[in-house]
């Protein structure tokens, strides 16, 4: 009973009209767009930043490999677990406060990392980190809906879009810059300035929305429930593969905590008056069950394929972290030039069917031109091939993004853009968790198939071996057995590289694949050309 009556109260609020909102003009509007791009640019290079480093934090701070993938394991827990609650706790404090708030945590987290004399320090300053991190992406979007007017939204949605490629992407390059040319520390401090100078352009240009949503009742289930369950999930994606999956006792053991609480959440907070997360708000958009799942595509194919390449490059054809980051550069940049004439060709009538079917289809041949690469490729191989990711990207990203929040009202934005992100966010942590059990798999079967053909009675093989045992005796004049020894350590080497070269031309098709199956959801959209997002009481 209570149920319906809410559903009718926010049918009826919906038909309401909203208090006149007003819409930024001038030098204001453009300091509030490049504060809010400049705040979700932060949390997302701090996704990537830190991955070059933890060879040198690991070496700095005496710990080992798999203790010091902790640093990036927590900040991938805590901002998964905000980022669905970021409407419910702009809510609860205001928006203003919460974002505000959110950016001076970020960056004091950042200075306590960098000044870290031990690992688990550093792991639980980032831990802090990510919380505040997890609410500067959905919050972010947001106001930059408020800031926009409703017939300049998709110029907004393609600002925000290109801030979501250019931010994984420069990650590395630029954390790749700092350890060469400084040290480990700087992947946290160079967040200082930045997040000051945020915090203080959002403290002095920002507002709060003219219509609040008050919260009467905290939802402590509905959040106890979410956190357990998400951070089982996300520990289970970030650590399953290096503890063989369910071969590791607790790695089972946080499987059922997370299904068990998972759907107890759901169950809870499609029953409980006042939601943390209001779930209902998907049975309000036709469109927002199939945008959450192409987004979750999208972020398994944006950061499965961020994954692979750079340990492709780097392991097999001997690139530096600041060359990958180089060659992969160009490819955000296009997605960033090509966002807002997107966004505005949207809001100018452009099916977003017909853009998200391109951007697909040059996904999918990018994956597929990427998995035909070989040992003797160059950076200049992959340059219009990652320019074509860059488009792809573009022709997803706007038009997906404007889908999940097409039709909603007020607050319900807040939730879609939440659970939006969160869902983008959980597709990166399974592209890289199965790209990287896909590649391990498929490098052990590489290597069986290779060594089959590697007989003592085939005379192609004994040929080799002899080369090599040749070159070996002429240039290092090795002995007899010592030659055969050198030559049977080159010749493992070499099926050790072509194993991984092999594999990973796998995952790149095995994204590729995902691509394609779920290119059909496309024919599923429904489009309402008159349908407007009421953005004015968003979060």
């Amino acid at each position: 009973m209570a149920e319906s009556q809410q559903q009718n109260g926010t049918a009826v609020a919906a038909m309401l009209p909203n208090p006149a909102h007003h819409y930024e003009t001038g030098a204001r509007k453009v300091i509030i767009t490049l504060t809010v791009i400049v705040a979700a640019m932060l949390e997302l290079i701090d996704t990537t930043i830190v991955n070059v480093a933890l060879t040198q934090i690991s070496g700095n701070l005496g710990a080992s490999i798999e203790d010091v993938a902790w640093v990036v394991t927590s900040y991938a827990i805590a901002n998964v677990i905000v980022i669905p609650l970021s409407g419910f706790l702009g809510n609860l404090l205001g928006r203003r406060n919460y974002y505000i708030g959110s950016i001076l945590l970020f960056t004091a987290a950042s200075l306590l990392c960098g000044i870290s004399t031990d690992i688990w320090t550093l792991v639980f300053f980032r831990f802090l980190q990510g919380i505040g991190g997890g609410a500067l992406l959905p919050t972010s979007q947001a106001i930059l809906y408020e800031t926009f007017k409703p017939e300049e939204r998709g110029t907004a949605t393609g600002i925000f879009s290109m801030g979501l490629v250019l931010g994984p992407t420069f990650g590395p390059l630029l954390g790749g810059y700092l350890v060469d040319y400084f040290s480990w520390e700087w992947c946290f401090f160079v967040n200082i300035p930045v997040g000051l100078l945020a915090s203080w352009s959002a403290f002095t240009f920002l507002k709060e929305p003219k219509v609040q949503h008050s919260v009467s009742k905290i939802d402590w289930t509905g959040i106890g429930l979410l956190a357990v369950g998400i951070g089982a999930l996300q520990f289970i994606l970030e650590k399953g593969e290096s503890k063989d999956w369910f071969e590791t006792p607790y790695i089972t053991w946080f499987t059922i905590i997370a299904v068990l609480s998972l759907a107890a959440f759901v169950w809870w907070e499609l029953h409980t008056e006042e939601p943390a997360v209001d779930l209902r708000v998907l049975t309000r958009s036709r469109n927002l069950p199939i945008a959450a799942v192409l987004t979750f595509v999208v972020g398994f194919g944006l950061y499965g394929s961020l994954f692979v390449f750079p340990v492709f490059v780097q392991r097999l054809l001997g690139f530096t972290a600041v060359l990958t980051g180089l060659v992969l550069f160009p490819s955000a940049m296009v997605t960033g030039i090509i966002s807002m004439p997107l966004g505005m060709a949207l809001q100018k009538g452009v099916s977003p069917k017909k853009l998200m079917t391109v951007g697909m289809i040059a996904f999918i041949t990018f994956c597929w031109m990427l998995g035909q690469q070989t040992m003797q490729s160059g950076a200049e191989n992959f340059f219009w091939i990652l320019l074509l990711r860059g488009v792809a990207l573009g022709f997803i990203f706007i038009p997906v993004t404007m889908l999940a929040v097409a039709g909603l009202h007020g607050k319900d934005i807040g939730q879609a853009t939440g659970l939006n992100n969160m869902v983008r966010q959980l597709g990166g942590s399974f592209g890289i968790a199965i790209t990287n059990t896909h590649i391990v798999k498929r490098v052990a079967e590489h290597r069986i198939e290779l060594l089959s053909h590697l007989s003592p009675y085939d005379p192609a093989a004994i040929a080799r071996l002899d080369a090599i045992k040749q070159t070996a005796t002429m240039k290092s004049g090795l002995s007899p057995a010592g030659a055969e020894l050198a030559a049977l350590h080159s010749l493992e080497g070499t099926v050790t590289a072509q194993s991984h070269h092999l594999a990973y031309m796998d995952a790149f098709m095995l994204v590729a694949l995902l691509f394609a199956i779920a290119l059909p959801l496309l024919f599923f959209i429904k489009i309402n050309k008159a349908e407007k997002a009421d953005l004015s009481g968003a979060h």
